[in-house]
């Protein structure tokens, strides 16, 4: 028996579903599209989908599920939302720094964060910056959100050294 994920993300678009869909999937090595729903009659009069158009599409990325939704311009992202992309290298950070932020809004990119093409907003960080963060504030951990501050995309190498530089301070 299959086990399916018990909570997915709703991503609303105005008609861009399928669209962003296919994005999303190409940008992922482990990305695929597995179902696409489409509107009826049924419920015209509330939602003015045309018959036939595009209602959702389930997508899933590195196996987590995602669905996006068709419908209409009424709701708009913002940065209350984001995803964040846990990368090992600074060769992966490049990537989906460059292939997600393609089109993006570049005013908005600041300590690893930025905006796609479709307003959507993404972190995409060093996996290991969660550990170099720890739970208190520490002189290292104060040194790593100095640098990332000064940032847009996040540089491994530079937030290594912030950390290892404190550590040689202390």
């Amino acid at each position: 028996m299959a086990t399916t994920q018990k909570i997915s993300s709703n991503l609303w678009f105005a008609h861009e579903a399928e669209e962003a869909a296919n994005y999303y999937v190409s940008i992922f090595k482990n990305g695929r599209v597995k179902k696409i729903t489409h509107y009826g009659k049924e419920g015209y009069d509330i939602h003015k989908m045309p018959e036939g158009t595009v209602m959702t599409v389930e997508f899933e990325l590195d196996g987590q599920t995602f669905v996006a939704l068709n419908g209409g311009p009424i709701f708009k992202f913002n940065e209350a939302v984001s995803f964040i992309v846990n990368c090992d290298t600074q060769e992966e950070i490049d990537y989906y720094w460059e292939k997600l932020s393609q089109g993006g809004d570049k005013q908005t990119q600041a300590c690893g964060w930025l905006k796609d093409k479709y307003g959507l907003s993404w972190q995409v960080v060093p996996r290991q910056l969660s550990e170099m963060m720890s739970d208190q504030p520490t002189e290292r951990s104060e040194s790593v959100m100095k640098a990332i501050l000064q940032m847009k995309k996040l540089d491994i190498k530079k937030l290594e050294e912030a950390y290892n530089g404190a550590a040689v301070l202390s």
